[in-house]
């Protein structure tokens, strides 16, 4: 199962229930802006983790952190840990605040879906994804993480495979000229 599937399905889709619900979303406008949103994330993750250093860091992140507990309880999702940890990791996801609003910008041009709202989706986001990630994610007899090969989500760039395909994965509409805008902030 990839990364969107896996928050799209955690607990009967009441993760996304909820962020929709904090944002005053429908559920399929809350859906669609996940899959739009999801792949920038993604991009900066597996950016990330070809860096020198990168792979350890989110070891580091998923050891350290309590994670899981946004899939587990989506109730948790808008209040002030969640988004404090979500701006965290959207730091290093995609760099600067100048990053997040061009993505939720152009997200906004695809959906009709405020600007505004789509900055206030992200760091709630990025916490489901380091969520997800940690589901995922097991322990070696050494104590490292592991991204189950064996398991149901195979490797981390299986999971993140799908969304990076194209910039969009399946989805429709596309996040490549985000994607690509994001890769030209980054060499900048």
């Amino acid at each position: 199962m990839d990364l969107l599937q896996m928050i799209l399905n955690a607990q009967n889709g009441q993760a996304v229930d909820r962020i929709g619900g904090v944002l005053g979303l429908q559920p399929d406008q809350a859906r669609t802006a996940i899959e739009r949103l999801l792949p920038a994330l993604a991009g900066g993750m597996a950016r990330n983790v070809t860096q020198p250093g990168g792979l350890e860091s989110l070891e580091s992140a998923l050891t350290r952190g309590n994670h899981a507990r946004y899939l587990d309880d989506p109730s948790q999702l808008g209040g002030d840990d969640s988004i404090a940890e979500g701006n965290g990791i959207l730091g290093h996801l995609l760099g600067s605040k100048d990053v997040s609003r061009q993505v939720a910008s152009q997200v906004s041009a695809e959906t009709g879906i405020g600007a505004d709202v789509l900055k206030k989706m992200l760091p709630m986001l990025a916490s489901v994804v380091m969520a997800a990630l940690a589901r995922n994610a097991s322990r070696s007899s050494t104590g490292q993480v592991q991204f189950g090969q064996d398991g149901p989500g195979g490797g981390l760039f299986d999971l993140l495979g799908p969304l990076l395909a194209g910039g969009q994965g399946s989805q429709p509409g596309g996040l490549g000229a985000a994607i690509d805008m994001l890769g030209g902030l980054f060499r900048k």
